[in-house]
């Protein structure tokens, strides 16, 4: 496999599954661990669960897997299926009583009236599906019901989706995955708009809807960060929405990004690696936001 063609699963240790409703205008997307973890917050119009378990001094020293469903909140229930799939496998922090698996959440906007929304089923079948081989990307798992570009309003929006890409440096590997629901449009690293209205007024009109628009990554590492290191990679790679999205992180935005570590000790990462990595994160997040919106003949 090429650089160019890897994927988040090229960081060892990690694998991701997809379910799609029936219909095709939902999904969610688990990436499974276990794993050190950090996360970045952004947006202004975020739907979450379990974000706490990420902080630097909580006493959960990892989670076991991140869900990105659909749904808006009402998709967060299919975390419910997750950690029912890690339970029956003996999975998740140990307590003197049984193991607890542990599983944030985030979701974008896609509902539609009459249509389904993902359940905890749904949170399973995206478990079952899970493996190691490429991502698939487009319109599946959570990248389903994803649009980009709605400052005028759902008439001018475009396909949104699932991306992913991988870089390689300093002898680790750096995987992004991201789906990009945004209100804003996405641009290449030429400058040019591959999403919805290329001179459309950066002001909405009419205005878009609060909280239905969302773009959603998860960053994964082989390299042996700690969670403070994770945090930092974070904010790094969360650069790559200001340079591809535009506009980002607005009131109509839940954007979040996650930074995993799937290495199974923490060592000592100077700063020049650490910088070294954030890069190879933001660019790898970059094409993916990219990749996002054009894969599968979106464009």
């Amino acid at each position: 496999m090429t650089e160019a063609d890897a994927t988040l699963t090229a960081v060892a240790g990690v694998s991701v599954g997809h379910a799609t409703s029936p219909d095709g205008t939902t999904g969610c997307t688990v990436v499974l661990g276990p794993f050190r973890a950090a996360v970045e917050v952004r947006g202004l119009a975020t739907g979450t669960r379990e974000l706490g378990v990420m902080a630097p001094e909580h006493l959960v020293p990892r989670i076991d897997a991140i869900l990105l469903t659909g749904g808006s909140a009402f998709g967060l229930a299919a975390a419910d299926g997750v950690v029912a799939w890690l339970a029956e496998r003996g999975l998740g922090y140990r307590t003197r009583v049984v193991p607890v698996p542990i599983v944030p959440a985030a979701v974008i906007f896609d509902l539609q009236p009459g249509r389904p929304r993902p359940d905890a089923a749904m949170g399973r079948r995206a478990c079952e599906g899970a493996g190691t081989g490429p991502v698939p990307r487009g319109r599946v798992g959570v990248g389903a019901g994803a649009t980009v570009g709605k400052l005028s309003g759902m008439e001018g929006a475009s396909p949104g989706g699932v991306g992913s890409r991988a870089r390689h440096v300093g002898g680790w590997t750096v995987g992004a995955l991201v789906v990009v629901n945004a209100v804003g449009d996405v641009f290449d690293s030429t400058g040019r708009a591959v999403t919805g209205g290329r001179d459309r007024e950066t002001r909405p009109s009419p205005a878009p809807g609060a909280g239905e628009n969302t773009t959603l990554a998860v960053v994964a590492t082989d390299a042996p960060l700690d969670r403070i290191g994770l945090a930092r990679l974070a904010r790094m790679a969360n650069t790559a929405l200001a340079r591809r999205i535009v506009p980002v992180h607005t009131p109509y935005d839940g954007d979040v990004v996650f930074a995993v570590s799937s290495s199974s000790e923490t060592a000592p990462v100077e700063s020049a690696e650490l910088l070294s990595l954030g890069v190879a994160a933001r660019e790898a997040l970059e094409d993916a936001i990219v990749d996002a919106v054009t894969a599968d003949g979106l464009r």
